[in-house]
């Protein structure tokens, strides 16, 4: 890499065009919750609904079609995807008149005062229902014809939810592959049918089940989207700093062994991180919980949704889940999920608000999602597009997935025209070490950030750069909370 000294000299193009980066809005993904309730303890779905209004939550996942929940959910503008249970799969695969009465009730009875957008068609079959595995693509095939044949199979498209256990390998990314068992028996009828009707591939991920099992190979920054060293697959050369990109990956990698389906965008239909567990469950605490769930939110709503593999790739998120869960049955990490305890009080000190873009060097908000800001934020103007840390000490730092380009000409400016104090990471001196792009850019935005005054938009760089609310550490050089 070119010590800043030197790249400052080059770069002269990509640095003026910078700030007319700054102010363009990114391509943004979209950030919903999934709510289950498997719990006894939860607020009444009309309370639910006002709750989901004031944080700004505009996409629901459930896992059934209740009739007060659909209800209450009608008019408000929030789209939402409904189950049909794994219990319902084979008399919906083995009778068409099944399936159109199910659609019938359960979702052309409430379309389009509640905004249904889609049917999953069983969760994790593969993992929890083997023995209907072989009626899975019949059932979505019959629940879709159902909603043609009531012209709604342009507005609510049909999926299902596949866990990483359908993959026979997953590490390195580059070596992906469906179990034998299912490649061609149904992953690629399913395939066929998604690419055939325009629909999405759902996947359940869950970097902390990796890290969890884990912890002595894998990194916690590297699960946490925080910065980190990456991780190089020698399969394809191309280098991961975030896991949840390496698992989507290796399902890319995967569903390309079965032929070209670049037109079937992926959705992860649950993902997320627990703030407790047994003493086994390494990793499992509010502070982690926080810092997955925030950082994935902040990362989808300012465009940087693509990965390695797939850099284009638009991926919308159902954060898993919206309340802790009582009556959820194996260890202690599954209870404890949500975002909200029943009472409807934070489990931890991350508050979700309603994008809006507009601010310099955000994003657009893409029509809605879940931004991420702590509390005591400002109350008047447009909330930032990813972190706003309003309390508390804050760092800015780099986001090696942008890639070196977009990083060098965001280095560049906050050296340059930008203002920010350079000096120490100039060869020899404090913070030169360690000599990489993404540590050198780090101290560059961090010192930026904090010369504005931690405001609105300045930690953002189009996407090159993102707030932490721990302390950083590049090397032997701390990067300061202050100037």
């Amino acid at each position: 890499m070119a010590p800043p000294r030197r790249a400052l000299l080059v770069a002269g193009i990509l640095a003026a065009a910078l700030p007319l980066l700054l102010l363009r809005p990114a391509e943004a993904g979209t950030v919903g919750v999934n709510y289950g309730r498997v719990a006894n303890n939860l607020p009444n779905p009309a309370a639910v609904v006002q709750l989901l209004k004031q944080q700004g939550i505009t996409q629901v996942k459930l896992y059934d079609t209740d009739p007060t929940v659909l209800r209450a959910l009608a008019n408000t503008g929030i789209k939402v995807v409904v189950a049909l249970p794994n219990e319902q799969l084979a008399a919906a695969a083995s009778r068409a008149s099944y399936a159109l009465l199910w659609v019938r009730r359960n979702v052309a009875a409430y379309y389009p005062a509640t905004q249904i957008q889609g049917i999953a068609v069983g969760n994790e079959v593969f993992a929890t229902a083997k023995n209907v595995t072989a009626q899975l693509v019949p059932a979505m095939v019959n629940v879709h014809a159902a909603l043609a044949r009531l012209n709604l199979d342009k507005s609510v498209k049909v999926s299902s939810p596949i866990a990483l256990t359908a993959l026979a390998t997953s590490y390195p990314s580059s070596a992906g592959v469906f179990r034998e068992d299912l490649a061609q028996p149904v992953m690629k009828p399913m395939l066929d049918f998604l690419a055939q009707t325009g629909s999405y591939l759902m996947v359940n991920a869950y970097p902390f089940f990796a890290y969890s099992g884990n912890a002595g190979d894998i990194s916690l920054d590297y699960a946490l989207f925080r910065p980190n060293a990456g991780v190089q697959d020698t399969g394809n050369g191309l280098k991961y700093y975030s896991l949840l990109d390496a698992q989507l990956d290796a399902v890319f990698a995967a569903v390309s062994r079965l032929g070209n389906y670049n037109g079937v965008r992926v959705v992860v239909s649950e993902t997320g991180w627990p703030s407790k567990g047994d003493t086994n469950e390494v990793g499992a605490s509010a502070a982690n919980a926080a810092a997955y769930n925030g950082n994935l939110a902040r990362r989808v709503l300012s465009g940087n949704t693509g990965t390695p593999l797939r850099p284009n790739a638009d991926i919308d998120v159902y954060l898993f889940a919206l309340f802790n869960e009582n009556q959820k049955p194996g260890p202690t990490s599954e209870r404890n999920y949500g975002v909200f305890y029943p009472n409807q009080q934070k489990v931890y000190d991350v508050e979700f608000v309603l994008g809006g873009g507009g601010a310099a060097g955000g994003g657009s908000q893409g029509g809605g999602g879940l931004g991420w800001q702590e509390n005591g934020g400002p109350t008047s103007g447009n909330p930032p597009s990813g972190v706003k840390v309003t309390t508390g000490e804050a760092w800015c730092v780099a986001n090696a997935m942008v890639g070196e380009q977009r990083l060098q000409a965001a280095l560049n400016y906050a050296c340059g025209e930008g203002g920010a104090n350079c000096k120490a990471i100039q060869p020899g001196a404090a913070c030169f070490e360690p000599n990489t792009m993404v540590a050198h850019a780090s101290y560059a935005f961090n010192d930026y950030y904090q010369r504005k005054g931690r405001s609105i938009g300045t930690c953002d760089f189009a996407g090159a750069a993102y707030v932490v609310n721990q302390a950083p550490k590049m090397g032997k050089c701390d990067l300061p909370s202050t100037v």
